[in-house]
């Protein structure tokens, strides 16, 4: 029997291990389900032994549990670790959904429930994917790891420290990411590059108590207008960073870089008009695309201080405060970044009130990686078969911490290799995965693996 002829026959039993699979409400971000994110992992490694993998195990990081798994009787070969995650987002608000969030429900040729595309359906798909190689040939064509975790969602947070100190036990040549998608149902793409992320919160204390504005405005210093002036000192008119040393380390966009992104569909004016908004706005000299994509960004995420109530309340605040996130691109770092802003707020405080800079620590490092890595080449030989159409080389403006922690610790690049959609309301109720997509990843990745081998 071919892979090719188990994958065919199996197919009802594969859709209705999803099933099962989608109903662990396996929620990271909340403590009473952190027995249901360590069942999952129990799930997954139960899936694993029945492929036929080896040295199964849940491993403790100090959060919630990384399962292991391998597979190493390809002397000669490349070895390659498959990087998924069985946690998901919360469901709220639940009366949004069209039914229960951990009741998959299959409709039209899609699987509605929380986690069916990320990332339980494209985590899914290379374990069965696995089990069709060794039940049909009785070898996998290279040498695999497994590695699938239980707090993606909330950012990862003990892993850096756990990879690094079991590099032995991960080193692999690179990391193959189930967590990822194609452009569009028939359009493949290979994303190449990743965000990084600095967030921080300003806080601006003025008087010890609200006073009245009629006694002591204008001649108190207001948090509020002192925070304004911060907040305006760190971008100018035209949306460029006047943080001083912003974009010291930033790796430009080559002109290679530039027309890879220009080869990219991107309708503009069908955005802007989604969006609601009167024209795009941003750093000069780059396309939306190349903004998005390629350069460094900072936001003020909120803000708040004062009388929020209707009506008049004639308060000048004792304080006033702002929440501030900065995307990063290769080479920046967040550390350096949030140090750079403090340093600026610290230089652009008005006289009469104290700042408190609070750099968080859920930080994230970006990420980027060669088009022609041999990784890459080979995903892309398969995404051509596949789709009859070259994969475009795309870019994300999100963060996905592991990519950039496994280059650190294991020096491992990672190749997305999914096929989630990104109108299958990830995060969203009502989110769903496409079964055609559920088994066009399963050859995906038979295929993956034997071209990795030639």
């Amino acid at each position: 029997m071919t892979w090719q002829n188990y994958l065919e026959s199996n197919q009802a039993d594969f859709e209705a291990r999803l099933l099962d699979f989608l109903r662990i409400p396996s929620i990271s971000s909340l403590p009473e389900h952190a027995n249901d994110v360590r069942a999952a992992g129990e799930w997954v490694m139960a899936q694993l032994q029945r492929a036929g993998m080896e040295h199964i195990e849940m491993l403790e990081t100090g959060g919630h549990p990384v399962v292991y798994a391998d597979w190493l009787h390809a002397p000669g070969k490349p070895t390659v670790m498959i990087y998924g995650h069985f946690d998901t987002q919360p469901v709220d608000p639940l009366e949004l959904w069209d039914s229960p969030p951990f009741t998959p429900v299959i409709k039209d040729g899609r699987v509605y429930a929380r986690g069916a595309s990320d990332d339980k359906g494209n985590m899914l798909a290379p374990v069965l994917a696995l089990e069709a190689l060794l039940r049909s040939e009785g070898r996998l064509p290279i040498n695999v790891k497994c590695f699938f975790e239980g707090q993606e969602e909330i950012g990862s947070p003990t892993l850096p420290t756990f990879v690094a100190a079991n590099k032995a036990r991960f080193a692999c040549d690179f990391v193959l990411s189930a967590d990822g998608g194609q452009w569009s149902e028939d359009q493949p793409a290979l994303l190449v590059g990743l965000k990084g992320l600095a967030a921080l919160q300003i806080d601006v204390v003025g008087p010890a108590y609200d006073v009245h504005s009629g006694l002591y405005g204008g001649a108190i210093q207001n948090p509020i207008h002192a925070l304004a002036a911060i907040l305006a000192s760190m971008r100018g008119a035209d949306g460029r960073i006047l943080v001083e040393g912003f974009y010291d380390d930033v790796v430009p966009l080559s002109e290679s870089d530039r027309a890879e992104i220009a080869r990219v569909p991107y309708d503009q004016e069908a955005v802007r008009q989604k969006l609601g908004i009167d024209a795009f706005f941003g750093e000069p000299g780059y396309t939306t695309l190349e903004r998005s994509w390629g350069r460094p960004t900072l936001e003020v995420n909120g803000i708040w201080g004062g009388f929020q109530g209707e009506g008049v309340k004639t308060v000048l605040p004792s304080e006033a405060h702002a929440k501030i996130t900065c995307r990063l691109v290769a080479n920046q770092r967040p550390d350096k970044i949030a140090a750079l802003l403090a340093e600026h707020v610290a230089r652009h405080t008005p006289p009469g009130v104290k700042v408190t800079v609070s750099i968080k620590e859920n930080g994230a490092m970006p990420y980027l990686m060669a088009g022609n890595h041999p990784g890459n080449a080979a995903a892309r030989d398969v995404l051509v078969q596949l789709y009859g159409k070259e994969p475009f080389l795309a870019r994300s403006g999100g963060s996905i911490p592991v990519t950039a922690m496994f280059l650190e610790s294991l020096g491992a690049y990672t190749v997305s290799f999914g096929f989630g959609l990104n109108d299958e309301r990830q995060h969203s109720p009502n989110e769903f995965f496409r079964l055609e997509n559920f088994v066009r990843g399963q050859q995906a990745y038979c295929m993956l693996l034997h071209r990795l081998a030639a």
